[in-house]
């Protein structure tokens, strides 16, 4: 199974990864980061390792792993 790591702070919630994940796993946090932004962390398990995420992220604050 795939696995994502999201660098939280430097995350600005633009939430182009959570419209573009075919599984939605990924949603915005309730917490904000040194830099004032709420940041995307993952919801659940099922990443499929399709790394839409990664390639849509204009910041480059997501890796996947398969």
């Amino acid at each position: 199974m795939a696995r994502i790591t999201i660098d939280e702070e430097r995350c600005k919630g633009c939430e182009l990864c959570v419209s573009v994940c075919p599984k939605k796993i990924l949603g915005m946090s309730e917490r904000i980061n040194s830099q004032g932004y709420h940041f995307v962390e993952t919801i659940g398990p099922d990443c499929i390792g399709c790394a839409f995420c990664a390639r849509i992220c204009p910041d480059v604050v997501i890796e996947v792993y398969k």
